[in-house]
């Protein structure tokens, strides 16, 4: 049975794609996404991500089965202490942020007695941000980690488990913390050595940049994305991403005593085992 109202708080790539997905799924009666600026909401209806948008937090929350949070997470608080007086026990809220532990526990406390959470990250999103780089098909394939706490409402967890399979993401459960230490490695550490390795390159001017390829493309993609956004989340994550660091400077040090020392094998050996696990990998194309 579809919803009959979904919210969606923030409207650009993630929020714009759940309302484009939901909307193509028909997953609720009514979708309503909530903005800041007029203009956002327009460009909400233009994209055809919403039946309705408004500037009020209390319309667009009022009855609503399922509220998305989707805007940075240093916001979310703030915003969920708005909308906490006009949300009912039943609703369902949810978030998108890449970072869990701080806050699962924030909007957890914020929404005692007044509503049901449930942490959720879906590992999708691009270098692009805005609305107009969403996609009704954003979440095909990709995972979707939920972060339920002792707390959690078995029911809440169902359904916003069904609502992210809905989406069609693939759906896996982590506590908060090991959420937060593994996506350190995996999404906030490559993040970092793409703008370390750009910076690196063009330290003493973008010369450099006139004779890369494809390589140099591909591996350094995800710098172009929004720095404000980057820097919110790795300083949220600030202790698990100093520990990636930490080991992946750990990894260069490494490789640079083989290369010292003519350690040719140890340097080979190095590169297959990174090989055998990128191969190993399974992405979506």
């Amino acid at each position: 049975m579809p919803l009959k109202k979904l919210t969606v708080l923030g409207p650009g790539l993630l929020g714009g794609s759940i309302g484009l997905a939901a909307r193509a799924r028909a997953l609720a009666e009514r979708v309503v996404l909530w903005a800041r600026r007029p203009e956002a909401c327009d460009d909400a209806m233009k994209f055809g991500a919403a039946d309705a948008a408004t500037l009020k937090i209390e319309e667009a929350v009022g009855d609503a089965d399922l509220v998305v949070l989707a805007t940075p997470i240093g916001v979310m608080g703030d915003l969920t202490a708005k909308m906490a007086p006009h949300l009912r026990p039943q609703t369902v809220v949810t978030d998108v942020g890449s970072v869990k532990y701080p806050v699962v526990t924030q909007i957890s406390h914020l929404l005692e007695g007044k509503a049901r959470f449930v942490g959720s990250h879906p590992m999708a999103g691009s270098e692009q941000a805005g609305i107009s780089a969403a996609s009704k098909d954003l979440f095909e394939g990709r995972v979707c980690i939920l972060t339920p706490v002792e707390q959690t409402d078995p029911d809440a967890l169902r359904q916003t488990a069904d609502f992210w399979k809905s989406l069609g993401a693939v759906v896996r459960t982590l506590p908060p913390l090991e959420h937060d230490e593994i996506v350190a490695q995996v999404s906030h550490l490559p993040h970092l050595v793409a703008a370390a390795l750009m910076n690196h390159i063009c330290a003493n001017g973008p010369r450099p940049l006139e004779f890369a390829g494809g390589g140099l493309r591909d591996t350094t993609r995800i710098a172009s994305g929004p720095p404000t956004m980057w820097q919110e989340i790795c300083v949220t994550n600030r202790d698990e991403v100093c520990r990636a660091l930490e080991g992946l400077i750990e990894q260069l040090e490494a490789v640079r005593r083989m290369l010292h020392n003519k350690e040719d094998a140890n340097l080979t050996a190095f590169l297959k085992r990174a090989k055998h696990f990128r191969d190993e990998m399974n992405f979506r194309k």
